[in-house]
C-alpha cells in the first residue's frame, strides 16, 4: 500500500473525511445560470426556456438555486457570494452569465460569455476564475442575429460581434482562499485591456437564497450593515456570519423576493438604486458594497475571520482597474 503523502491539502482531505471538520463547506456550489432550467420550470407546457429566461432572472426570485460570476456558497447553496458589474454602459447591470434560449439560437441553447475555472484543490481551500467582461454587452445583436440565421449556418459568437476589437474588455480575476474551513480570503483584481481609461463599477454582493416565498417555512434571514463596511449575516440553520470590506464607496441593500409568476423585467442598475433607497437594510435579503475603481491596479481581498463572538467574519481591501504598461 503506497503512503499518503504528507502534504497540506491532503491533511484537510483527510481531516474532512475523518475528523468531519467542513473544509468542503464552502465551495464553488453556486450555479453557472440557474434561469431557464428545468429545476425552475412551473410551465403549464413544460416549456423551461421560456418559462424562465435571462430577462426574467433580473425580477424574479429562484426558488431550487442560484447563479453569479464566479460566485461561492456554502453545501446547501442558502448563502452565497459573486460579484455584479457595471460598465456604465449596459442597461442592465452583469450579475450571471448572458446566454440564448432554445427558441432564440440557430443550434439550440448556448451560453454566450468567455469565463474561465482557473485553479481549484479539492477542498476549494484555493481557487481562482477568470471573466471577460466587454466595455458593452451587444444582447440585442446576439439575440437578433443567431434567431434569424439556419440551422445550416454557423453560430454568431460574443467574439464574432467585435466588441474584444482592440482589446477593450476587462479581466476580471477572483481568487479565494482558505485560512480556516470558515476563515475565506477573496481577492479581486481587475485588469483594463484597453487603450483608454474606462470606467467600471464592482459590486462583490452578498445574498441569500428564498427559501421563503413557498409556503414550506416562511421564516426570512437578514442582512444588516452593523456599520461602515460590515455586513451582519444571520440565518435560522447556517447561523450568523460578517462581510467586512474596505474600500466601498456605498452599499446597495435589497429584499427582492418576487414571485415565480412574475414576468416583467426591469432595467438593472436604476432599480438598483430604486430599491437601496426604499428597502432598510436591517430587512435586506441582498447586499452589494459598490465600488467605483480608481485608475491603477490594486487588488480587493476578502477574509473570514471568527469574531469575539465566535462569528466567522468576511473583510476586503480595495479593488481598482489599469491600462496595461
Amino acid at each position: 500500500m503506497d503512503p499518503v503523502i504528507d502534504v497540506t491539502e491532503q491533511k484537510r482531505l483527510n481531516d474532512a473525511r475523518e475528523a468531519h471538520i467542513p473544509w468542503k463547506k464552502w465551495g464553488p456550489y453556486l450555479s453557472e445560470r440557474q434561469w431557464g432550467t428545468v429545476r425552475e420550470d412551473y410551465s403549464a407546457d413544460g416549456n423551461a426556456w421560456d418559462y424562465f429566461t435571462h430577462d426574467h432572472a433580473r425580477s424574479r426570485a429562484y426558488r431550487w438555486g442560484e447563479d453569479g460570476l464566479g460566485g461561492l456558497s456554502d453545501d446547501k447553496q442558502i448563502l452565497c457570494f459573486a460579484l455584479a458589474l457595471w460598465n456604465e454602459r449596459d442597461p442592465i447591470l452583469k450579475e450571471r452569465l448572458f446566454g440564448l434560449t432554445n427558441s432564440e439560437a440557430n443550434h439550440g441553447e448556448d451560453v454566450k460569455e468567455y469565463y474561465f475555472y482557473l485553479d481549484s484543490t479539492p477542498t476549494h481551500s484555493y481557487m481562482k476564475y477568470l471573466y471577460k467582461y466587454p466595455r458593452e454587452n451587444p444582447y440585442r445583436d446576439l439575440v437578433e442575429t443567431n434567431r434569424g440565421r439556419s440551422r445550416e449556418e454557423f453560430e454568431y459568437e460574443l467574439l464574432d460581434t467585435g466588441v474584444f476589437d482592440d482589446d477593450r474588455y476587462f479581466d476580471v480575476f477572483m481568487e479565494y482562499a482558505k485560512e480556516g474551513p470558515e476563515d475565506i480570503l477573496v481577492r479581486v483584481t481587475v485588469h483594463n485591456r484597453g487603450p483608454e481609461m474606462a470606467r467600471l463599477r464592482v459590486l462583490p454582493t452578498l445574498w441569500f437564497r428564498n427559501t421563503w416565498s413557498w409556503g414550506d417555512d416562511d421564516r426570512k434571514p437578514s442582512l444588516r450593515e452593523v456599520r461602515s463596511g460590515v455586513m451582519h449575516a444571520t440565518h435560522q440553520e447556517l447561523g450568523e456570519y460578517y462581510l467586512h470590506f474596505d474600500g466601498a464607496r456605498s452599499t446597495s441593500t435589497s429584499s427582492r423576493a418576487v414571485a415565480r409568476r412574475s414576468t416583467r423585467p426591469r432595467s438593472g442598475p436604476k432599480r438598483r438604486r430604486t430599491m437601496s433607497s426604499t428597502c432598510p437594510a436591517a430587512e435586506a435579503r441582498r447586499s452589494a458594497f459598490v465600488c467605483r475603481p480608481p485608475g491603477w491596479t490594486r487588488p480587493l481581498t476578502a477574509s473570514r475571520k471568527h469574531s469575539k463572538a465566535g462569528s466567522p467574519t468576511l473583510t476586503n481591501s480595495t479593488i481598482g482597474s489599469r491600462r496595461p504598461r
